[in-house]
């Protein structure tokens, strides 16, 4: 199959984030086998998402890994011109759900198979294909969990986020929390009788937003804009009538850490002050909704030089946009980030690759092939 048929296919299955995804699985898993890639289907704790691992070529040596996720986010955005799920070629354009995040990169992995497997490959190439990756990174960790039964350790991951086909070294690192607030309800008359959730949350929002502003003092990292850790609070609902005492707040946070820094650690503070509010009688809920480290790759390192070799551009320092690849990185395996497209088209109607992208994301996988054959 040529690139674009793959990725017609693959857009065409609704891989929304969060919901269950055997059919694309199953047909990634057909099509590798058929193939001669050695195929491992690893489901999930939730029971109806798992990941996906295809090797080609021997099996008792170290090799590279070519990570991408098969989840999507919803296209349920005003703004389409046409089915989000039906690739719909305009010129140089093929527009579709995912064709820049991330599925274009799959197709090329895909594509590229073949003629990976007719080479006399001396390392292997792992395909490594995760879930849920846009509902903060949940999939991934099941694998990497179970690499050390799958293959010997890799000589680096090739995590294919839409970077212009630039190999990016660092990212920062993420850790998202809900929080609930639980008072007691009442008359709005008489706020000695209840316990106001919402005031109770406004106390931990102002601790937030007081931490927030101190870790705009430092450290510093000027890979990133902006150069230090960023705290936001991100929603908050909560009462149901105004003159009802809120019996119940609950907010969202998220925490983006420059290299170095814990995203969990960071978020420690907030977690204590939410915690507090149990001394005056509230119940309270920390509910962490995803969380991975920053990537950090020497620029001196083999696989930055490799991608330097196989992509003809120099990598670039860092991106704000979080992936895989520092889960990857946090394992004990160098990784970088590097795939067709404009992260700047993602999660965006009318997200769309061009053929020259695709075609470009083939010459390197090909010419990553012959390096391993040589």
């Amino acid at each position: 199959m040529m690139v674009e048929d793959i990725l017609a296919k693959l857009v065409a299955f609704p891989s929304v984030v969060g919901t269950p995804n055997a059919p694309i699985v199953g047909w990634i898993a057909d099509y590798c086998r058929s193939h001669g890639a050695r195929v491992e289907i690893l489901p999930g704790p939730e029971g109806d998402r798992a990941n996906l691992f295809a090797t080609i070529g021997p099996s008792d040596t170290r090799g590279y890994v070519l990570s991408g996720h098969t989840d999507v986010v919803p296209a349920s955005e005003a703004g389409w011109s046409a089915d989000p799920f039906t690739l719909r070629p305009e010129g140089e354009r093929l527009y579709g759900r995912g064709t820049t995040d991330m599925k274009g990169y799959l197709a090329c992995a895909l594509a590229a198979l073949p003629g990976l497997a007719r080479r006399d490959l001396k390392h292997p190439v792992h395909l490594a294909f995760s879930y849920d990756e846009e509902a903060g990174c949940r999939g991934v960790p099941h694998m990497i969990a179970e690499l050390p039964k799958l293959c010997a350790t890799p000589l680096g991951v090739l995590v294919g986020e839409p970077s212009g086909l630039q190999a990016v070294l660092a990212h920062k690192g993420k850790a998202a929390a809900r929080m609930d607030v639980f008072g007691r309800s009442g008359h709005s008359s008489r706020p000695d009788q209840g316990r106001n959730a919402i005031h109770a949350m406004a106390e931990v929002l102002s601790s937030a937003i007081a931490h927030a502003r101190a870790l705009e003092a430092g450290p510093f990292d000027t890979r990133f804009e902006p150069a230090y850790s960023s705290l936001q609070i991100g929603t908050i609902s909560g009462g149901r009538a105004l003159n009802v005492i809120p019996d119940h707040c609950v907010a969202e946070i998220e925490l983006r850490a420059i290299a170095g820094q814990s995203p969990r650690a960071l978020l420690e503070p907030v977690r204590a002050a939410l915690e507090a509010l149990k001394t005056q009688g509230f119940e309270t809920r920390w509910d962490e909704l995803s969380a991975y480290p920053a990537l950090a790759l020497e620029p001196e390192s083999d696989l930055a030089a490799l991608m330097t070799e196989i992509t003809k551009l120099t990598p670039q320092p860092a991106v704000s946009y979080g992936t895989e690849a520092g889960l990857f990185q946090d394992a004990g395996m160098d990784a970088i980030i590097c795939g067709p497209g404009d992260i700047a088209r993602a999660h965006r109607p009318d997200e769309f690759i061009t053929r020259g992208e695709l075609a470009a994301c083939l010459a390197m996988i090909d010419a990553l092939g012959d390096r391993l054959a040589a």
